[in-house]
C-alpha cells in the first residue's frame, strides 16, 4: 500500500525518487512556450520538459535533428519565466553531446546557466557514459533516455517498437542500471514493450518515466501538442488525445473570419 500523497510545493529530482518510493505516479508533459507553460505549472504537473520535440512542432521538421543548442536555450528560457512549481528538464540537443565529453558539458552548462533550467536529458546508454559522467561531475542532474531515441532515427530507420529482440532489450536493461549506477536522477523509456519496461523499473531505485511504455512504471510523459489535439497527423497507440483543439480553433477562427468580413467584429460594446 502505497503512502500517502505528500504536496510539493516545488518539484525537485530527490522529489520524484520521493514519488517513486511512495508509489506516486509522475506526470510529465512537454513545453516549448511561455504561454503554454504557465498553464501546465498551474495544473500542477510534476515535470516539464523542453523536449527538441520542438523540432516538429514548433518548427514543422520530420525529425528533432535540424533544432539547435541555441534554439533550446530560447525554449527553456521561455518556459522557466513560466513556472512556479514543476521541474523543468531540457533536451540537449543532437550533437552537442555525442562526440566529446568537454563539449558535452560545454552544452549542458550554456543550458542551466543561459535558462536557468533545472536539469538537462540526453539519449543514449555505454555510448555516451563519457559524457554523462562529466555532466553529472559538474553537479548537474541527467535525465537518461532510452528504447526509441529519436535523435537515432537514421540508424533505427523507422519509429516502430525498439527492444523487441532479447540482444536489444538486455542491452537497453544494462544500459538503464549503467544510467543509474552514473547518478542520473531519472530515466525515460520509449516505445518499447510494457513488460521490459516494468522489469527495468521494478530493478531501478530511479523513477522510469515511460512514453508508449505502458503502464507499470513510475510515470508518464506526453508532448502537450498531441495530447490537447492541437495535431492530427500523429496517431500512435500510446498516445491519448484530451482535446480536439485543431478542430476547435479552426472553428473559432473562422468564426472571427466570418465576423470580420461581416463586420460583426467589433460592436458597439466592443470599442471605444
Amino acid at each position: 500500500m502505497s503512502a500517502a500523497k505528500k504536496e510539493y510545493k516545488r518539484v525537485t529530482v530527490k522529489s520524484l525518487v520521493e514519488m517513486k518510493r511512495n508509489g506516486e505516479r509522475i506526470s510529465m508533459l512537454t513545453a516549448y512556450d511561455y504561454s503554454m507553460a504557465k498553464v501546465i505549472d498551474d495544473a500542477n504537473i510534476d515535470v516539464i520538459l523542453v523536449g527538441d520535440s520542438a523540432s516538429n512542432v514548433m518548427a514543422g521538421h520530420e525529425t528533432t535533428l535540424p533544432i539547435t543548442l541555441d534554439q533550446m536555450i530560447y525554449h527553456a528560457s521561455s518556459v522557466i519565466r513560466a513556472i512556479s512549481r514543476s521541474l523543468v528538464v531540457v533536451d540537449i540537443p543532437f550533437g552537442s553531446y555525442q562526440s566529446d565529453p568537454k563539449e558535452a558539458l560545454r552544452s549542458a552548462i550554456r543550458i542551466m546557466k543561459e535558462s536557468g533550467a533545472h536539469a538537462i536529458k540526453v539519449e543514449g546508454g555505454l555510448e555516451i557514459k563519457d559524457s554523462v559522467k562529466r555532466i553529472l561531475n559538474a553537479g548537474i542532474p541527467v535525465m537518461g533516455h532510452l528504447g526509441l531515441t529519436p535523435q537515432s532515427i537514421y540508424k533505427f530507420g523507422t519509429y516502430t517498437v525498439r527492444a523487441k529482440e532479447d540482444e536489444e532489450a538486455e542491452k537497453l536493461k544494462q544500459d538503464a542500471l549503467l544510467l543509474q549506477k552514473l547518478g542520473c536522477f531519472a530515466i525515460v523509456l520509449e516505445k518499447i514493450p510494457a513488460k521490459l519496461a516494468k522489469e527495468v523499473a521494478e530493478s531501478l531505485t530511479i523513477p522510469v518515466i515511460g512514453i508508449g511504455a505502458g503502464g507499470d512504471v513510475d510515470g508518464q510523459v506526453l508532448v502537450i501538442h498531441d495530447l490537447l489535439g492541437m495535431t492530427k497527423e500523429f496517431n500512435p497507440r500510446f498516445l491519448r488525445r484530451y482535446m480536439n483543439l485543431y478542430e476547435e480553433m479552426g472553428k473559432a477562427i473562422s468564426q472571427y473570419v466570418t465576423d470580420v468580413k461581416t463586420r460583426d467584429f467589433p460592436n458597439e460594446e466592443e470599442q471605444y
